[in-house]
C-alpha cells in the first residue's frame, strides 16, 4: 500500500475497530501512536500489538478526547504525522426525552470535537508539506439517524460535515480528508452491548447477534461487520493509492444505506 514509513496517530484505539486500523497500519510499515483513557488498557493495547508485529514501531499516548487540556497535551507529544485517523467515538441506545443537556454535550465533546481539534492540529502541516490524510470513522447512523440514538446519529452526521469542509481547503494539493460511513460493527462495546442485552433476555449472545441483523431488512451482508474490514478500507483511504478520492463519505455500511449518497 506504499505506506512504509509513514506515521499515524489514530484516536481511541486500544480495543475494536481503531485497534483494526492501528493493526493493519502497523503490518503495512506505519510507525503508529495509538490513543486510550486507561494507561493500563494503553500499555496493554501496545503491548500486544508489538507482539502481533514485532519489526513494527508502535508507541501510545494516554488521554480523555472528551478534555481540551488533556488534549492539548497529547498534541504536545504528537509531533509530525502523515495520517490521522478520527475513530473515538462513544454511543449507547437511549430515548430521546432521557437525554440531558449534560449527555449531548458530552457526546458533542468526544465524537465531534476532538476531530475538530486533531484535525486543526495537523492539517496545516500536511497542506504544507503537500501530503497527508485525515480519516473520520464516521457510521451509517450519521445519514439515517437512528430513533433510539439520535445524539450518537447526530454528531455523526456532524463528522461528515466536518470531514467534508475540511477537504475543501485542501484544494490543490496532495492531502485528503475523507469519512468512512461503518455500518453494524461487532466491536469490543458492541460486544458487551449484546452480551449485556442477550443476559437481560436470557438468551445466547448468538442469538441476540441473529436477532439484531435479522431484524435489520436493509442489511444485504446479513451479518456483523468485522473491524478488520472497515480497518481495510481506512487502509486504502491512508494509501497514495486512494489519491482521487477526497471529500468522500465511502461506504463499508455491509448495504444497510439504501439511498444513494
Amino acid at each position: 500500500m506504499q505506506l512504509r514509513g509513514k506515521k499515524a496517530f489514530i484516536s481511541g484505539s486500544t480495543q475494536g475497530i481503531g485497534y483494526a486500523i492501528a493493526q493493519a497500519m502497523l503490518a503495512e510499515g506505519v510507525d503508529v501512536t495509538i490513543n486510550g483513557r486507561s494507561e493500563a488498557k494503553l500499555h496493554e493495547a501496545v503491548a500486544q500489538l508489538q507482539a502481533s508485529e514485532p519489526g513494527g514501531t508502535v508507541s501510545g499516548i494516554v488521554a480523555d478526547l472528551s478534555d481540551a487540556p488533556e488534549t492539548e497535551h497529547l498534541l504536545e507529544q504528537l509531533g509530525d504525522i502523515d495520517i490521522l485517523v478520527n475513530n473515538v467515538g462513544l454511543f449507547e441506545l437511549s430515548p430521546f426525552k432521557d437525554i440531558p443537556d449534560s449527555e449531548w454535550q458530552h457526546y458533542f465533546e468526544v465524537n465531534v470535537m476532538s476531530g475538530v481539534r486533531l484535525s486543526r492540529h495537523v492539517l496545516g502541516g500536511m497542506i504544507a508539506k503537500n501530503s497527508g490524510r485525515i480519516i473520520f470513522i464516521g457510521s451509517e447512523s450519521g445519514v439515517n439517524i437512528p430513533a433510539d440514538m439520535v445524539h450518537y446519529g447526530l454528531t455523526k452526521a456532524a463528522n461528515l460535515a466536518l470531514s467534508n469542509g475540511l477537504s475543501k481547503l485542501t484544494r490543490g494539493t496532495n492531502v485528503t480528508v475523507n469519512t468512512i460511513l461503518g455500518g453494524p460493527t461487532y466491536s469490543d462495546g458492541v460486544a458487551n452491548a449484546v452480551n449485556e442485552i442477550a443476559a437481560a433476555q436470557a438468551i445466547s449472545a448468538d442469538d441476540m447477534k441473529a436477532a439484531i441483523i435479522g431484524g435489520n431488512t436493509t442489511s444485504l451482508l446479513q451479518r456483523f461487520i468485522d473491524p478488520t474490514e472497515i480497518a481495510n478500507l481506512a487502509l486504502y483511504l491512508a494509501s497514495p493509492r486512494s489519491s482521487a478520492t477526497n471529500g468522500a463519505a465511502v461506504r463499508a455500511d455491509g448495504g444497510v444505506l439504501t439511498t444513494l449518497i
